[in-house]
């Protein structure tokens, strides 16, 4: 499992989109879900999922949607060991990603989720992006080498980053020392230096605008 875990304005969701684009079809198959507070309801929670995955792998899930959707759904754990002797007979790697994985809050679908972990595919690759960490066996996982995590502080920009980003993308044409005063204030928070941007584009007074930001001014960050 790979977890991306930061607050919002990251970038989480646009390194999973850059990271899934990148990817060769022919050789990694990827399902994609974003997740709102709708989808605390567990068999349509799995629904979706299998849907996002038929998306990929058409002939996977089939009967276990039809199972989820009948008047008295069995037990969790036998739907998903259908759908996931069904997973194992495919041949090429697949990656299902979850984002916005911390408006789930249900007891119940969160037990699914450790289960599915406990039986994925080796092939098999679960991405979740998350403002918090999920309450899943995380640490037990980190044990066995199986998870990967993507937190705020791999997300950040770095000085060099934040320059190019304000200066080849923006257009800003900054100073250093101006780089290095948003740079800092935001701690390499890109919602923050993206609002900065925005703000300091056909604005004559660029560096009093820097100055009062880079100093006590939070209005930008607190957005």
């Amino acid at each position: 499992m790979t977890l991306v875990s930061a607050p919002a304005g990251f970038g989480k969701t646009t390194l999973l989109a850059e990271w899934l684009g990148a990817a060769d079809a022919d050789v990694r198959l990827a399902a994609w879900l974003s997740l709102d507070h709708s989808d605390n309801h567990p068999p349509s929670f799995w629904t979706y999922v299998i849907a996002a995955l038929q998306t990929v792998a058409p002939d996977v899930g089939a009967s276990a949607i039809s199972l989820l959707q009948s008047a008295q759904p069995p037990a969790i754990e036998s739907v998903l060991a259908s759908v996931l002797n069904e997973l194992n007979a495919i041949a090429q790697d697949l990656v299902l990603v979850l984002d916005d994985y911390h408006v789930i809050d249900a007891h119940d679908i969160h037990t699914g989720m450790v289960f599915l972990l406990d039986h994925l595919p080796p092939h098999m690759h679960l991405v979740i992006g998350s403002r918090a960490d999920p309450p899943l066996p995380l640490a037990r996982l980190r044990a066995r080498g199986e998870l990967i995590e993507v937190r705020a502080a791999d997300l950040r920009f770095t000085p060099d980053e934040a320059a190019a980003y304000l200066n080849e993308v923006m257009g800003l044409h900054l100073e250093f020392r101006d780089v290095a005063a948003l740079e800092g204030r935001t701690e390499g928070w890109i919602a923050a230096l993206q609002l900065a941007g925005l703000s300091m584009q056909g604005r004559e007074d660029i560096a009093g605008f820097i100055a009062g930001f880079a100093g006590d001014d939070r209005y930008i960050v607190d957005s």
